[in-house]
């Protein structure tokens, strides 16, 4: 009798649902976009409610689509955005304010502070982060100052913080689960990954009680019967058995499991992550260490060099633009030019990652002339995709001390050629695409999976895991070096423009 995990991949832009049977085969999918809101510039918000209501609609359609198989329906998987920031009243549910996106900038003020007070060296010490509004602990320390009496109500317990797979897991659970993993603590500002906990320094630095914050959980673990699935179907008893933050569900649905295994998730935003294993790598270089996962109590680290406009930049294209209808019109345009012409798009819309980590800046275009098309911008938009992830990996290779031969690509925009062939050639190495994209879900699911003994271990994955294509990089040395010296000029062009 086959048996299905089902993976809740809760992303930016939308909340996808997918079924897998033992192979990593999907056998049931939805997929519904989550409403952003920009109140001001720089600010990305969601409505949380709105982020329950879409992942619960596409659990029904799955499940539906799944009736006659009910009984073979052996767990469910949380992945998700990480560091976007949910505080809700312990009693009612209700959130007190909007989710606040990981890309919003809205907490920089507080940042900035913190960073002339002092307190950026021994935050990396801690936690392996820079003091960044990307993440949660500035965004709650925002919630709190900005929602009358919010900080009141926190000390006396009254109030619950959580990423968006702890507010999924208390939704589902029906208010009984208030968890997180160690991946998603990780990225908060507030958990020490070398003790492993919650660190008090830290939480009276951000003054937010220890009250509002989620226990810690294995990312591979029976937690509980996901109860409201039974307003689906009354005889569902599917037990929550994993959570962990969306890429490094990637980076495990690679099986990106030994030292040095690289991976890179083209979605919203752009997210390398290379395993690290037992080690904590302390990047000089603006690079983030983090935790992977934890599976039966043994956690394992990586190092993460994060992008943050990414797929996104072919939504604008799309959108703000009108460029073309759908994305996928994106590659056919890349096909009646030969490359960009020497433009050059740096997509800072809410300014720039690793390793610049600049806040403030903005947007840019170079290399225009009366010669420009459409086509050469469209292809310089994507161009800039594979220089970002570059930029990463330069430093990544200098701060791990480890050579590169090859990267593994996932999410929505690694199924554009013209962009992975031109990664290829940029950085001079391989990149492996698999057959299934869906890899952040997967991970989840084999995570699931492992918790109730679908897989026995992680060298039985192997089997299920199949490449569909391969890029090798075709351009010379000297003309790899033109284009990037090219794209290093534009990266400080535009953030000398302030």
């Amino acid at each position: 009798m086959e048996k299905y995990i089902i993976a809740i991949d809760q992303g930016t832009t939308s909340s996808r649902v997918i079924a897998f049977d033992k192979k990593g085969n999907i056998v049931a999918k939805e997929q519904i976009e989550v409403t952003i809101t920009t109140p001001q510039s720089g600010w990305v918000e969601q409505d949380a409610k709105e982020i329950y209501e879409t992942v619960f609609e596409a659990l029904k359609s799955v499940i539906n689509a799944l009736k006659p198989l009910h009984g073979q329906i052996m767990a469910l998987g949380i992945t998700n955005q990480r560091e976007t920031t949910i505080v809700w009243d312990k009693k009612t549910g209700e959130p007190i304010y909007n989710a606040i996106v990981w890309q919003s900038r809205q907490s920089k003020d507080i940042c900035e502070k913190m960073i002339v007070d002092g307190y950026q060296n021994k935050i990396k010490a801690k936690t392996g982060l820079l003091i960044n509004p990307y993440f949660s602990a500035t965004k709650i320390r925002y919630i709190l100052d900005h929602v009358k009496g919010a900080q009141e109500r926190a000390k006396k317990g009254e109030l619950m913080f959580g990423t968006v797979d702890t507010y999924l897991a208390y939704r589902l659970s029906e208010g009984k689960l208030h968890i997180t993993d160690y991946s998603n603590a990780s990225r908060t500002l507030l958990f020490n990954i070398h003790t492993l906990e919650w660190d008090e320094e830290l939480m009276n630095l951000f003054n937010i009680p220890r009250e509002m914050l989620p226990q810690v959980c294995d990312s591979s673990k029976n937690y509980g019967i996901a109860s409201a699935l039974q307003k689906i179907d009354k005889s569902l008893e599917i037990p929550l058995c994993s959570l962990i933050g969306d890429q490094q569900a990637s980076l495990f649905g690679q099986l990106c499991f030994e030292k040095g295994d690289v991976k890179n998730t083209y979605g919203t935003g752009c997210f390398m992550l290379m395993n690290t294993k037992d080690k904590i790598v302390d990047s000089q270089n603006g690079l983030l260490s983090t935790i992977s996962w934890c599976i039966d109590g043994k956690v394992e680290y990586a190092l993460e060099g994060s992008v943050f406009i990414g797929g996104s930049a072919v939504q604008w294209l799309r959108d703000g633009m009108r460029f073309f209808e759908k994305s996928s019109d994106c590659e056919l345009a890349s096909q009646l030019v030969d490359g960009s012409d020497g433009v050059y798009v740096v997509p800072a819309f809410v300014g720039l990652g690793t390793p610049y980590w600049d806040n403030d800046a903005r947007g840019a275009v170079f290399g225009l002339t009366r010669g420009t098309k459409r086509e050469h911008f469209i292809n310089a938009t994507i161009e800039s995709i594979a220089y970002q992830s570059k930029d990463v990996m330069e430093v990544m290779k200098e701060d791990s001390k480890i050579p590169i031969a090859s990267l593994a690509v996932d999410g929505g925009a690694s199924s554009n050629n013209y962009l992975m062939q031109f990664q290829s050639d940029i950085l001079d190495c391989k990149v492996v695409r698999p057959e299934c994209l869906e890899t952040t879900a997967l991970g989840a699911a084999y995570l699931a999976g492992l918790a109730i003994g679908l897989w026995k271990n992680k060298e039985e994955l192997q089997t299920a895991h199949r490449i569909e294509r391969v890029f090798m990089p075709h351009l010379t040395q000297e003309r790899r070096d033109d284009l990037y010296y090219g794209w290093k000029k534009a990266i400080a062009a535009t953030r000398e423009f302030k």
